[in-house]
């Protein structure tokens, strides 16, 4: 019996054991933002927070834009430029321009402030977007692309005031105050129009476009407020609907830029200003700006997530990348509070400061955030 017994517990203690050691899982590293350098932009000097500064990473340069300065700085924490406004400012990462309320010329920079290209009587305004020039018109009602040499490639007129704009795959996506969306390809030529409608105000405030050109993100109209999907399908020329409920108009597109509604919900009345809309992860989901929060909208599943802030977002991370998304939220006064999210939407890192104002840049490892008059780098790790 004794004998029996101690076999019994013999083989207890060797299944626990194989449980144990085969079923056990090591626990997954989680990603940490770990300080990199801190940067003064009233001194211009750079204080390192961990550790010693990498080289090989200062080649890229970030543009900033924070209360009255703005500039370039790499991602070793050396700035390029750093200058107080003098007039108004549009920049990218590769390109940029200081301009007054009616310039007569318009001279355009790189980041490392060597000059470009000069726009002689522009009769508008830059913005830069796609690696490509453009200037939106004295009435906003019309964009110009510009070219390397500042001459004018393409005029467009448009309908009604620009309310949006994005660009990406050579293609524009331009939303309207009338509530209309208009494509244009690389040489201005209109190749598809919607508009959604449903609203008892139709306008749109919020468009994306995804880097392929194939899927454009839209928030729409006031009472109720919808966000809307369409994905290009087919090839030749269409005249098209579907899925359009409450009133919309179909789509008419013309070439090989055909677009159809895939998706669309209500987000209650809405706001009654420009909203943040984009495409993050490399195009693979949408994040967009609604009332509760921030929605975000998987394009393979078409499934979506919302996280609830109180506050209003005043700055989101534009890129994603390792499954994070980064946001801040403006609480009242001075109170801000930097939000981490991993995908589909769990809110992983919250982190208050005070500063009146706000900015934020993403490189896929890097999140560079700014407030009152510094600039603090992280690097992503996982631990």
């Amino acid at each position: 019996m004794k004998v029996t017994r101690k076999i019994w517990i013999a083989v207890v203690i060797v299944i626990y054991a194989v449980y144990f050691f085969g079923a056990a899982r090591p626990v997954p590293p989680e990603s940490v933002l770990v300080p990199r350098w801190l940067s003064s932009l009233e001194s211009g000097k750079s204080t390192l927070l961990d550790a010693p500064r990498d080289t090989a990473e200062a080649g890229q340069l970030l543009p900033f834009d924070l209360g009255s300065r703005f500039g370039y700085v790499d991602t070793g924490g050396i700035f390029s430029i750093n200058q107080i406004k003098k007039a108004n400012v549009s920049l990218s990462r590769d390109r940029w321009a200081e301009y007054e309320e009616e310039p007569e010329r318009i001279e355009i920079f790189n980041g490392a402030g060597s000059p470009l290209t000069i726009i002689e009587n522009p009769r508008g305004y830059p913005f830069f977007l796609d690696g490509r020039i453009f200037l939106i018109g004295n009435e906003q009602n019309a964009v110009t692309e510009i070219d390397g040499s500042g001459a004018v490639v393409w005029t467009y007129e448009f309908p009604s005031v620009l309310t949006c704009v994005d660009a990406a795959a050579g293609l524009l996506v331009a939303g309207l105050l009338d509530g209309a969306v208009e494509v244009l390809d690389s040489e201005g030529k209109q190749v598809f129009s919607f508009a959604p409608g449903g609203s008892l105000y139709a306008v749109i405030l919020g468009c994306a476009i995804s880097g392929d050109g194939s899927r454009i993100g839209i928030i729409s109209g006031i009472e109720p407020q919808r966000f809307v999907v369409l994905e290009r399908y087919g090839t030749g020329t269409a005249s098209f609907g579907g899925a359009i409920p409450l009133g919309g108009s179909a789509g008419v597109s013309s070439g090989n830029a055909g677009y159809r509604v895939v998706h669309h919900e209500f987000l209650g009345n809405g706001y009654r200003r420009p909203v943040h809309i984009g495409f993050i992860e490399n195009s693979r989901w949408i994040m967009y700006e609604r009332e509760e929060g921030l929605g975000f909208f998987r394009i393979g599943s078409r499934q979506g997530s919302v996280v609830e802030f109180e506050g209003e977002i005043c700055a989101v991370d534009n890129s994603g990348g390792q499954g994070l998304v980064f946001a801040i939220v403006a609480r009242p006064g001075i109170e801000k509070e930097l939000v981490g999210i991993t995908l589909p939407g769990r809110v992983v890192l919250k982190a208050p400061f005070k500063s009146w104002e706000v900015f934020m840049e993403r490189t896929d490892s890097g999140l560079f955030v700014g407030g009152a008059q510094n600039l603090v780098s992280f690097t992503l790790e996982k631990r």
